[in-house]
């Protein structure tokens, strides 16, 4: 008998009607569980995905579970896409208050429930909410994976691109650290092909040496970019969700940057950031433990002492990194 693949999504709003989208495109559910406290958004988007399906890859049912988030128990994967994204129009911590409390109305619920599949959270600031399901559940950390920088290394792999005109597939290339402003570009490992970007700067300086600051800068700031025409962000971090989706409903062993709970990597702990990790069925199979210039890991502290410090304005944590939720 056929295995059905069930993926469920948390929050319907641009970013989420997107991942469903992107989802169904690529063909990765033969059931797909929808979630949004808005009523009628949840009606009208099933309405809009199932007017679609003659289009996509092949059927799915699509269903709409209001708030019965005990419904997505049996899911493959959870995405949360829930949070309000005016509050992050400057500063992805915006959203720090709105995007947890949203959180907390359905972590318990749908573990308690029953559910072992792989959470896979967008919502923002990311490392902090994937911390934070990961402390309220006390489940397995690696099937709770932050979407992080992933959506930042597609950006800094576009903006080399457009600077050497080399297709950006092509590029090796990562953003590390906090899924916002201080992350950085891991550019000792950049590479075309195979070929450190150093290199082909010392073969050809006109075409490859590049002002890493403005370049890193584009990686960072992309997303104000789009959210200053648009006031939202939908294509590029769906598309990042669908993939990371893909890589564990298909067992890929897919290589990507994003936010994993930190044990000892780079000399950090307790807290989700993002590093090279492998994903697979079990969700984060191995993280890859780069190796960083000194100026490089200094940043990565930083960055995990700024994750940290929004996470403090949540929780209390003991010796140990393990908090107790204030009242």
């Amino acid at each position: 008998m056929a295995v059905l693949r069930k993926v469920g999504i948390i929050g319907i709003g641009h970013v989420g009607a997107h991942v469903a989208n992107a989802v169904l495109s690529a063909g990765l559910a033969e059931e797909l569980k929808l979630c949004d406290i808005n009523e009628q958004k949840v009606v009208s988007e099933c309405q809009d995905l199932s007017d679609t399906l003659s289009f996509y890859p092949h059927n799915c049912v699509i269903g709409n579970y209001g708030t019965q988030y005990e419904q997505l128990a049996d899911c493959d994967v959870v995405i949360n896409a829930a949070g309000d994204v005016k509050t992050s129009a400057k500063d992805r911590d915006g959203e720090l208050f709105v995007t947890t409390d949203i959180a907390r109305t359905w972590i318990s619920r749908l573990f308690n429930a029953g559910f072992h599949g792989v959470i896979i959270t967008i919502s923002n600031p990311c490392d902090v909410v994937a911390t934070e399901i990961w402390h309220i559940t006390g489940c397995d950390p690696r099937k709770i994976i932050g979407t992080g920088t992933a959506l930042d290394s597609a950006r800094l792999r576009n903006a080399i691109a457009k600077r050497v005109n080399v297709d950006q597939k092509s590029i090796g290339a990562y953003m590390l650290g906090e899924h916002g402003n201080s992350q950085f570009a891991y550019w000792s490992n950049v590479n075309i092909a195979g070929k450190p970007l150093a290199q082909l700067a010392q073969d050809n300086p006109q075409r490859f040496t590049l002002d890493e600051d403005e370049t890193e800068q584009d990686a960072r700031r992309g997303g104000y970019r789009v959210y200053a025409g648009k006031e939202c962000t939908e294509y590029a971090i769906a598309a990042t969700a669908a993939r990371l989706t893909q890589a564990v409903l298909c067992d890929e062993h897919y290589a990507a940057a994003c936010s994993t709970l930190l044990t000892g990597e780079q000399g950090e702990s307790g807290n989700y950031a993002s590093l090279p990790c492998i994903i697979g069925a079990n969700g984060v199979e191995e993280v890859l433990n780069p190796t960083l210039t000194e100026g490089e890991q200094a940043k990565f502290h930083a960055s995990c002492e700024h994750i940290r410090a929004n996470i403090a304005q949540l929780a209390w944590w003991d010796d140990e990194c393990h908090p107790t939720l204030r009242s």
